[in-house]
């Protein structure tokens, strides 16, 4: 069993390591940063970084907040990719983004992933991320969890495209969402913050002490 709860861990939302602090500190400054398209990243080749960069930016576009690129989570998830994620983990991840970015392409039409819109991104994301019946989550994750225990003794593995899109997908926001909201500027300026802490509430109603938003970490 406890085997068995390794395996679906592995194989959910980019796993379980932890950021360092030094990781995180690339969320914290939103000041001279290039644009996106001249971004190189320093794991992602150069296209799988753009199209990365263009999905987080339709997951979290700008509004009357920056966008997840205009915070940096773009180059967080490349760096996490390559400094934190165990090698078979990381692997896993990349199989499926190639399969979410190929499916991209072909239903586009366009060559290169360079070439690519957010109208291009959109319909994806809209048809990956809607919420799935219980028993297909269970189909889904009984899949995953059948891929990485044939890699992880060795064997040969594969899983359903479709299954591994979903799987980014889902992976991709939920990770992208965690690291916006654990930003310099979302933390003191849109969630609830008080840099030095002060009287303990224990029973406030939330509209009342922070107009409902959540605090800040």
């Amino acid at each position: 069993m406890e085997r068995r709860s390794a395996l679906k861990n592995m194989g959910l939302a980019f796993g379980y390591a932890v950021a360092t602090p030094t990781l995180l500190s690339l969320l914290q400054s939103c000041k001279n940063k290039p644009a996106y398209a001249e971004w190189t990243p320093s794991f992602l080749d150069k296209e799988k970084g753009y199209a990365m960069a263009q999905t987080l930016d339709v997951i979290l576009p700008k509004t009357d907040t920056p966008s997840a690129t205009e915070l940096n989570v773009h180059v967080f998830i490349d760096a996490y990719l390559d400094e934190v994620l165990p090698l078979e983990e990381r692997d896993f991840v990349i199989m499926k983004m190639n399969k979410f970015y190929d499916k991209i392409l072909a239903d586009s039409g366009k060559e290169t992933l360079m070439d690519i819109e957010p109208v291009d991104i959109e319909p994806a994301l809209t048809k990956y991320l809607k919420k799935r019946t219980d028993e297909e989550e269970e189909l889904h994750t009984e899949a995953i969890m059948n891929y990485m225990q044939a890699i992880m003794e060795g064997g040969e593995a594969t899983l359903d495209d479709e299954i591994s899109r979903i799987s980014f997908a889902h992976e991709l926001r939920d990770l992208a969402t965690w690291a916006y909201k654990n930003t310099e500027y979302v933390g003191e300026e849109v969630l609830a913050y008080l840099p030095i802490p002060g009287e303990y509430i224990a029973c406030g109603d939330v509209n009342s002490l922070t107009n409902g938003k959540a605090w800040s970490l």
